[in-house]
């Protein structure tokens, strides 16, 4: 004879089926009706009664088919792109924002700048024209530049994000005339465009690492 190991497992309950539950609500009608045989009226907690005994199994049975059961069941959540993990670059916004910030105050200092040079030293007419023009060139493609790489990092679009990088490398170049190769360079100049040159330089490389991030 084998020896008793542990405790013997419970008594299973069996949950008796639709129809069982059926024949048991109307045995509790049949049983009530010769109440109202005789002129006694259900009264309302008897009705909810019997209704909540149709509605509920016995206790501790679920139905696979009841609320409980399969109708019961919260559908899984299925993975999609908004429950994905963030791509977005904290990093690069941050750069974007204060490269916004410090190109407004180097438009106006290196403006400020062309206008002393052209009242103090011997500047070719034509030479302010086209550092003017550059100028605000620059500032044009800086704000468009500003605009892509914020929209292409937030939305973690590709697109926008490229063509932003593209805008960077010309801005650099233009940053880099003003740091070697306009008419008069002072030592402000140089400072600034060297700055703005080392902002667009850092911007470039997180934008390549953000458009790789968004392509995988």
């Amino acid at each position: 004879m084998l020896p008793n190991v542990g405790s013997p497992p419970l008594p299973f309950r069996k949950c008796p089926s639709g129809a069982g539950r059926t024949n048991r609500a109307s045995a509790v009608a049949r049983t009530s009706a010769p109440e109202t045989r005789r002129g006694r009226a259900p009264s309302s907690g008897d009705a909810k009664m019997a209704e909540g005994s149709r509605a509920r199994g016995p206790r501790g049975c679920r139905d696979r088919d009841g609320p409980a059961g399969g109708a019961g069941k919260m559908a899984a959540p299925r993975r999609g792109r908004g429950s994905s993990t963030v791509l977005s670059s904290v990093p690069l916004q941050m750069l974007f924002y204060l490269s916004g910030t410090y190109y407004a105050l180097y438009f106006l200092a290196t403006l400020l700048m062309i206008t002393y040079k052209s009242q103090v030293f011997s500047y070719p007419h034509r030479y302010l024209v086209l550092d003017l023009a550059l100028l605000f060139l620059m500032g044009m493609l800086e704000a468009v530049r500003l605009y892509l790489g914020t929209r292409g990092n937030l939305t973690e679009a590709e697109r926008p994000l490229a063509a932003s990088l593209a805008l960077t490398a010309g801005t650099a170049l233009l940053s880099a005339h003003f740091l070697l190769w306009q008419t008069l360079v002072l030592w402000a100049d140089w400072a600034l465009s060297a700055t703005l040159l080392a902002l667009h330089s850092l911007e470039a490389i997180l934008q390549v690492v953000a458009i790789a991030a968004f392509t995988r």
